[in-house]
């Protein structure tokens, strides 16, 4: 089994920051691309930022230079710094990562955390 513990989501004012966490456990061979989405009710969920095995990293353009997303192999841990926070950045936020557990380590499937509060005030 896999498990993606998240954490750091709360209320905040405009301008403000948050940093958010994203922990897996479980018997892992090897986590490849890590990401975070997010989304508000009765909207699709997007894709915020995602950084892959060789360190590459991609962000939404409504996000690009306010986000910065980076990963702790040690510690099978993805985080999403969030500057400059906007009442528009207001959703859940989820991370997801791709990966291959042991002992089946040929597939490769995606998992969800729980889903992290993040609500900025104007």
């Amino acid at each position: 089994q896999v498990q993606l513990a998240e954490s750091g989501g709360g209320l905040v004012q405009a301008g403000g920051s948050l940093r958010l966490s994203c922990a897996v456990s479980g018997r892992i061979f090897r986590i490849n691309t890590m990401g975070w989405y997010r989304q508000d009710p009765g909207k699709q969920r997007e894709l915020v930022a995602a950084v892959f095995s060789d360190g590459t990293t991609n962000y939404v353009d409504s996000v690009k230079g306010r986000f910065t997303i980076s990963r702790d192999n040690a510690k099978n841990t993805v985080y999403l710094q969030m500057n400059s926070l906007k009442p528009e950045d207001t959703a859940v936020y989820y991370c997801n990562a791709q990966i291959r557990l042991l002992p089946d380590w040929s597939r490769e499937l995606g998992y969800w955390g729980q889903g992290t509060q993040v609500t900025v005030s104007s």
